[in-house]
């Protein structure tokens, strides 16, 4: 395949687009207002940026991850009961 070929053809051409799905912990995140997602955030040791891209399903570290998750779990838990 030629420089010129590569131009040519489509973008993702047979290869599958990446697509992220997002948890429902994730889902539910991005669902709060933003004042509860900052507030969140900062008691998971992170910045509201890292928090969005992270409710998005898109790559952060491991650590902000999981703080992240217990947080958003820790709030619905306490939301329901």
């Amino acid at each position: 395949m030629t420089c010129y070929e590569a131009a040519r053809t489509m973008r993702g051409f047979l290869q599958p687009a990446l697509k992220t799905v997002p948890t429902e912990t994730q889902l539910a995140f991005a669902k709060l207002s933003r004042h509860r997602r900052t507030h969140l955030a900062e008691a998971a040791q992170t910045t509201l940026v890292k928090a969005s891209q992270w409710s998005r399903g898109e790559a952060v570290a491991a650590a902000v991850a999981d703080a992240l998750e217990k947080q958003v779990s820790a709030h619905l838990a306490k939301k329901k009961g």
